[in-house]
C-alpha cells in the first residue's frame, strides 16, 4: 500500500475526482479522498484501508465507536464519514419506506385501526429523514395513563435508533374530541422523548373517516 505522498499528483484522489469524477475511484480512493490527510497516529492509506475493512464488514450501519477503533481517526474525519453515509442512506439508497413528514402521511399508515371497535395505541419509528423505520401496535384497549406507559412506546425506537416517532389511536365512538387523558399521555411522551433523545413529533386520532393531530391542538 503506497503512501499518499509516494503517488504522482494526477493519480491522487482528489485530483483524480476532479479530473474524471467520482466514479473513477475505487473504494478505497474514494475513503481517501473523504479523509484527505493522515496524521502522526497514521497516513492517510492506512487509516483509508483499515476504515474500508471496517465498512466492508459492517456497511453503512457502522458506528462512531467501531469507526474509533481505526488508528489516526479523530472525531472530525469520523463525523464526516458517518455524515456522508447517513446522506447516501436517506437519499441515494433505494428505500420502499415512505417518509411521513405531515399528519395526513401518517393517517395513510392506519387504516387498519380506523374501524376497529377498542382503542389502538399505533406507534410509528421513523429516521432523521422522517422515512417510516416501522410501525407497531402497542396497547389495545381504553387508553389511561398507567396502560401507555413510556417504556413501551419508546422501547422499539431505541432499539429501531430512531430519531423520532409519531403515535396514534383511534376512538371507536367517532368523536374527534381529546379527552384529558389523550392530552396527559401526550404531555408525559413528549418529556419522556426529550430525556431520551427521541422527539414526539405528533399524537394523532383517527376515526372512520376523519382524524386530528393533539400537538395542533395543544398549540392552539
Amino acid at each position: 500500500m503506497k503512501r499518499l505522498n509516494q503517488i504522482p499528483n494526477h493519480d491522487r484522489p482528489r485530483e483524480k475526482l476532479q479530473a474524471k469524477g467520482p466514479a473513477a475511484l475505487s473504494d478505497f480512493e474514494l475513503l481517501q479522498a473523504l479523509i484527505g490527510s493522515g496524521n502522526k497516529q497514521a497516513d492517510v492509506s492506512k487509516i483509508a484501508g483499515n476504515t474500508l475493512k471496517l465498512l466492508r464488514e459492517f456497511g453503512v450501519n457502522i458506528t462512531y465507536q467501531q469507526l474509533q477503533q481505526v488508528t489516526g481517526m479523530g472525531p472530525a474525519r469520523i463525523t464526516e464519514i458517518l455524515a456522508a453515509l447517513e446522506l447516501s442512506k436517506r437519499y441515494l439508497i433505494d428505500s420502499d419506506q415512505p417518509i411521513i413528514d405531515s399528519p395526513e402521511k401518517a393517517v395513510e399508515q392506519l387504516a387498519d385501526i380506523r374501524d376497529k371497535k377498542q382503542e389502538y395505541f399505533v406507534v410509528l419509528t421513523l429516521d432523521g429523514a422522517n422515512r417510516l423505520i416501522a410501525k407497531r401496535i402497542i396497547t389495545i384497549g381504553t387508553l389511561t395513563s398507567s396502560l401507555v406507559h413510556p417504556r413501551e412506546v419508546f422501547a422499539d425506537a431505541i432499539t429501531d435508533r430512531a430519531a423520532s416517532i409519531i403515535v396514534a389511536h383511534n376512538h371507536p365512538s367517532g368523536s374527534l374530541e381529546a379527552s384529558q387523558a389523550d392530552i396527559d399521555i401526550t404531555e408525559r411522551l413528549i418529556n419522556s422523548g426529550s430525556l431520551l433523545g427521541v422527539n414526539l413529533t405528533d399524537h394523532i386520532i383517527v376515526t372512520s373517516d376523519s382524524h386530528i393531530s393533539i400537538s395542533i391542538l395543544k398549540n392552539d
